[in-house]
C-alpha cells in the first residue's frame, strides 16, 4: 500500500533544509494548513561533563540534557504561541483575525486560484479562536444543526494536546452551551450548560469545522459558522465581570525555523510556562528546567549567560532536534500516535514534538484520519500523462461514521489544478450522482482528460503532471482505526 498518513494544522509554514521531501511535501493537507518539515543539525562537540556553567550543582553535561528535555517539552508550546501571536495579537500582522475569545470562520469554495496555503480543503471550513482562560471561563455557544451534517470544534491546550471536542463525534449535533475553565477556577457552573471541559493551561486555541456538502451549500455553513459564539462566564450569566488577568507584555513571536538554532526559544518557553501550571506528573522536570534558569515567567537573558552554559543549550536544542527527526524518519509518514490527549501520549514529549513539525493542530486519530496516495499499485509516482483507477469493493465504501473526500493536488505545490469541469474533489456526499460499477462497487476515475460521458459522474480530473491524492476520513469506525480496512491501491490503467 503506497500511502502516508499525514496530519493536518494551523496555517504556520515554515522552510528549513529539506530532509525528506516526500514527507515535507504531505506535511498539511486542510486549507490554511502547513505542515513544519524536520531540519537536521549537526551538533558541536559535547561539552565536558564536569565544566561548571556558573550555576550551581549543574555540569555542562546535565544542563546538555535538561536543554534537551526542555526543547522537545516546549517546542509545542512555542508553535502554539506562534500561531497564537500571529492570529490573535500582533494586529499588523496580515493572519490576524481578531482578540481573544471571538470566533473567526472563514466559508469559501477553494478552488485552482487560491494559492496561499497548500492542499485547500473545501470539505470543512474553518472556525478558529483562542481562549483566554485567566480571569474567568468562557462558555462557547453551539447551534443545533442537521444530524447528518458533521462538525467539529476541537479544543487543544498550550501543550497541543486534544483535551476535549465538541462536535457531532463528541457531543452530538443538538447544540449546546459548554462551559471551558482553566486550571485556576474553582468556581460554581451555572445552570443552563451542557457540559464542562477543564484545559491544563490558561490559553487554549479552537479549531472549528463544518462540514460543507456542495457550493449550494454554503450559504448553510455560513449560518451555522454564523451562530458559533463565546462569551465570557459572567457575560453568559450577565453579571459583573471578575478583575480582569494581570496585562501581559506579550513578547514577539520568533519564526518557527529560527527557533530550531536560536536560543530565543528557551525565552520563549520561559514566558509560556506561566500560563501552564506544572501537572503533578511533571513538577521534578520543572525543577530541573528551573535548575538552568527556566522559571515560569521570567526572563531567559540569552545574552548574558555563562558561555559554557550557552553551548550546553545549543547542544542539548541539537539534541533535541535531531531526536524529532529520527523519530519523524522511522514513523515513515504513519502518524496517528503522535496526537491525543494526556492519557493518549503518557507525557511523550518526543511524539509530542514530533507530531508538532509534522503538522501542529491534527485531530486526534478517531476524530479524523488522513492517507494520502501519491503512488500507484507498482510503486510508480501518479502522473497525469496517464489514467488511474481507485476502486471501491462491492460493500466496501471508507467505513466512516461522518464522511470520506479525496481531492487532487497537483505536485510538487500541493495545489488544485484547473480542469474544464470545476471538479476537485468527491466525497461521500455525492454518492447519490455517482454510477455504480456493475457487482456494486465504485469506481473512480483519475485522469486528465474525460474518461468519457458515461463515465464523467466518477471522473476526478487530474493536472497534466504530477500529482497525488489526499484522504480524508472524519470520524473513523473501528474498522479503520483497528486496520481492518485500508484504503484502496491507485491502479495505472494500461494503454
Amino acid at each position: 500500500m503506497h500511502n502516508r498518513q499525514i496530519r493536518t494544522g494551523f496555517p504556520l509554514a515554515t522552510s528549513c533544509g529539506p530532509r525528506w521531501p516526500a514527507a515535507a511535501r504531505l506535511a498539511a493537507i486542510a486549507a490554511l494548513a502547513a505542515g513544519l518539515a524536520g531540519c537536521s543539525f549537526n551538533s558541536p562537540d559535547a561539552a565536558s561533563g564536569s565544566q561548571s556553567v556558573g550555576i550551581e550543582g549543574v555540569t555542562a553535561q546535565q544542563a546538555r540534557g535538561i536543554a534537551r528535555e526542555a526543547y522537545l517539552y516546549g517546542t509545542p508550546m512555542v508553535a502554539s504561541y506562534q500561531t497564537m501571536y500571529a492570529f490573535n495579537i500582533d494586529k499588523n500582522n496580515p493572519q490576524y483575525k481578531g482578540p481573544f475569545n471571538t470566533v473567526n470562520s472563514i466559508a469559501r469554495v477553494f478552488g485552482p486560484e487560491d494559492t496561499a496555503f497548500v492542499t485547500p480543503n473545501s470539505d470543512t471550513p474553518y472556525s478558529f479562536a483562542v481562549l483566554d482562560l485567566r480571569a474567568e471561563p468562557v462558555v462557547i455557544t453551539v447551534p443545533p444543526m442537521e444530524q447528518r451534517r458533521y462538525f467539529v470544534l476541537q479544543l487543544m491546550d498550550l501543550y497541543t494536546y486534544n483535551f476535549a471536542y465538541i462536535g457531532s463525534r463528541g457531543t452530538g449535533n443538538g447544540g449546546g452551551r459548554f462551559l471551558v475553565a482553566g486550571p485556576r477556577w474553582n468556581g460554581k457552573v451555572p445552570p443552563g450548560i451542557t457540559k464542562v471541559f477543564r484545559s491544563e493551561t490558561e490559553l487554549v486555541n479552537m479549531v472549528g469545522r463544518t462540514q460543507l456538502f456542495n457550493a449550494a451549500d454554503l450559504p448553510n455553513v455560513k449560518r451555522i459558522q454564523s451562530r458559533y459564539r463565546i462569551q465570557t462566564l459572567s457575560a453568559f450569566r450577565k453579571q459583573r465581570a471578575p478583575a480582569p488577568a494581570a496585562e501581559v507584555d506579550w513578547i514577539p513571536a520568533e519564526p518557527p525555523a529560527q527557533l530550531r538554532t536560536s536560543l530565543e526559544f528557551y525565552h520563549q518557553l520561559a514566558f509560556l510556562l506561566q500560563f501552564a501550571p506544572a501537572h503533578p506528573s511533571e513538577r521534578s522536570l520543572r525543577e530541573r528546567f528551573a535548575s538552568i534558569g527556566l522559571r515560569p515567567g521570567e526572563p531567559f537573558d540569552i545574552e548574558n549567560i555563562n558561555p559554557a552554559l550557552r553551548r550546553a543549550l545549543q547542544e542539548g536544542m541539537h539534541d533535541g532536534q535531531n531526536a524529532i527527526d529520527r523519530n519523524r524518519e522511522a514513523l515513515d509518514g504513519k502518524t496517528d500516535a503522535l496526537y491525543g490527549d494526556r492519557g493518549t501520549l503518557k507525557n511523550d514529549y518526543l511524539a509530542r514534538a514530533t507530531g508538532t513539525q509534522v503538522g501542529i493542530g491534527a485531530n486526534s486519530r478517531e476524530e479524523a484520519l488522513y492517507p494520502v496516495l501519491e503512488k500507484d499499485g507498482n510503486g510508480q509516482p501518479l502522473d497525469g500523462r496517464n489514467k488511474y483507477t481507485l476502486r471501491f469493493a462491492p460493500r466496501g465504501l471508507p467505513p466512516v461514521n461522518a464522511f470520506w473526500s479525496m481531492t487532487v493536488y497537483r505536485l510538487p505545490d500541493q495545489q488544485l489544478a484547473a480542469n474544464p469541469i470545476k471538479r476537485y474533489l468527491i466525497n461521500s456526499s455525492m454518492l447519490p450522482s455517482l454510477k455504480r460499477d456493475a457487482d456494486g462497487g465504485l469506481t473512480i476515475h483519475i485522469q486528465a482528460e474525460s474518461p468519457g460521458k458515461s463515465r464523467e459522474s466518477n471522473w476526478l480530473p487530474a493536472p497534466q503532471g504530477p500529482f497525488m491524492v489526499a484522504l480524508r476520513y472524519y470520524w473513523p469506525k473501528p474498522a479503520l482505526l483497528d486496520g481492518k480496512w485500508v484504503s484502496p491501491e491507485i491502479r495505472r490503467v494500461a494503454r
